[in-house]
């Protein structure tokens, strides 16, 4: 059984995206270490409205690491020291006795600050809208088996898939890139037979809608690769850029 530990937070506070935020410290005292981070700000909220303060906010949905929601900048990490985890499968267990926890939002001049710890997202959106899907004649249900694909690119294009767009790579990035989501959402769709028909034309609109909602430029520092809760990998964002090249090519 884990035992409790008592430690500080140092959490980002501000009123809103116009208004100067500031650090404010919680102590936090005998939470189980079996506790998930969320549930330890579940804990620190309540404590602050029994003394009528204003609760932290911050994002969470599905709490199984499933939507990306729950995106928290920890300790200098991207949802946290754990590899491969989003914040709400992170555990307090972690953590030592008399530790300092720092919790910031997302730091991206793309993903601006609501409040406390809740930015505005909303640029992946907008880049998904540019052209994350495919054009279809739709009418009969189709065979399922009517486009073969091989299991080695099924495989890939579910990898990059499993991107859940939480912005961690974004976070982790010292240019703010959103080249690896960006990549991902491209390669889910471009190496399979039914979003080759629009491929040149998706990774053009999607790489203009992100150049101009202001995310900086990719430098291969892997940071992102590295913070990804997914283990989404660069490989991604070489395809990107080889689709990219034919695409202006073909132009």
């Amino acid at each position: 059984m884990d035992k409790n530990i008592s430690f500080t937070l140092k959490i980002w506070r501000q009123r809103g995206p116009k208004v100067p935020g500031a650090f404010k410290e919680y102590p936090m005292k005998d939470i189980p270490g079996d506790t998930s981070f969320l549930e330890m700000m579940d804990i620190l909220n309540e404590e602050l409205i029994n003394k009528g303060e204003e609760p932290v906010v911050f994002d969470h949905d599905c709490r199984e690491g499933i939507c990306g929601m729950c995106s928290l900048y920890i300790n200098g990490y991207p949802h946290g020291p754990a590899t491969a985890a989003t914040t709400c499968q992170l555990y307090m267990r972690r953590f030592k006795d008399g530790d300092v926890i720092t919790v910031e939002p997302w730091r991206s001049a793309a993903f601006p600050i609501i409040r406390d710890l809740m930015v505005d997202r909303g640029a992946f959106d907008k880049i998904i809208q540019a052209g994350g899907f495919i054009s279809v004649n739709t009418g009969a249900p189709q065979d399922a088996n009517g486009i073969l694909i091989s299991k080695k690119v099924a495989d890939r294009a579910m990898d990059a898939a499993s991107c859940i767009g939480c912005g961690a790579c974004v976070a982790a990035c010292k240019n703010g890139s959103a080249m690896l989501f960006v990549s991902s959402k491209i390669a889910q769709l471009n190496i399979l037979p039914q979003g080759k028909v629009e491929a040149g034309r998706r990774v053009k609109a999607m790489i203009a809608k992100m150049d101009e909602l202001g995310f900086g430029n990719c430098t291969n520092t892997r940071a992102c690769e590295a913070e990804c809760p997914k283990s989404e990998t660069i490989d991604n964002i070489a395809f990107l850029n080889r689709d990219f090249i034919v695409a202006k090519l073909k132009d």
